[in-house]
């Protein structure tokens, strides 16, 4: 599909791969909605990319019916691409794991976007078009030391776009799943969520923006269903 014009909704544009993926799309000529839990980053945002902002925490599973709405007004009622960015990790060793945990991760990560994603369905059926993305990560295709929660939130993202997939292909919804290793953004890095310098030997926001356009650009007869994007050269 062209991107010139298009209507996206992109969770998570605070920052990292939403932000430089929201500042790319509206430089093509995309309408683009971005959210975030932080207002003053959140504005931040969407004066520096040229994004509409709408504060929206997606861990809170109540608001969801009525932060689509919101979203969908935004874009004039209409909507053509959904990325599903918004993400969060909780580390612990098994050992030191509690309920808490899984809540406060797959409330996030698995909960909140598939029902967000659910509502945003609706008017893609209805016009019979779209195409949705899934930020997953590395993570979902493997486990690792300290990966329980986070790990086991992205199999369970790697699941649904496949179930989606399977229900979404005849109304002519494309869904896509978007693995980058690791990434130098703020996620996780500190309370501040304050970015990470660029390594020129790792990857950074605009390499995965670039991916996620791509899938977004292939003619709507085709779609990806999973590309993962890792480093080179990492070490």
């Amino acid at each position: 599909m062209k991107v010139a014009g298009a209507k996206i909704l992109l969770t998570g544009g605070s920052l990292g791969i939403g932000k430089e993926t929201a500042k790319q799309l509206v430089e093509r000529g995309a309408t683009v909605v971005i959210t975030g839990r932080s207002k003053e980053r959140l504005e931040a945002a969407a004066e520096e990319t040229g994004a509409i902002p709408l504060v929206f925490d997606i861990s809170d599973i109540d608001s969801i019916v009525g932060k689509a709405a919101e979203a969908m007004k935004l874009l004039e009622g209409k909507i053509d691409v959904l990325i599903n960015n918004a993400g969060i990790g909780e580390f612990p060793i098994i050992g030191e794991l509690n309920k808490a945990h899984f809540d406060k991760v797959f409330n996030t990560n698995v909960v909140g976007l598939a029902l967000l994603t659910q509502e945003l369905v609706k008017p893609m059926k209805a016009q019979q078009s779209g195409t949705i993305i899934n930020l997953g990560s590395t993570a979902s295709l493997k486990g690792f030391a300290r990966g329980t929660v986070y790990s086991a939130s992205k199999f369970a993202v790697r699941s649904m776009t496949q179930c989606w997939q399977a229900e979404l292909r005849r109304d002519n919804i494309r869904v896509c799943l978007v693995n980058p290793s690791e990434v130098t953004t703020a996620f996780n890095n500190n309370e501040d969520r304050a970015e990470r310098e660029t390594v020129g030997n790792k990857l950074d926001p605009r390499d995965i923006a670039h991916t996620i356009i791509s899938v977004i650009e292939l003619a709507d007869k085709g779609f990806i269903p999973e590309v993962t994007v890792w480093a080179t050269n990492p070490f």
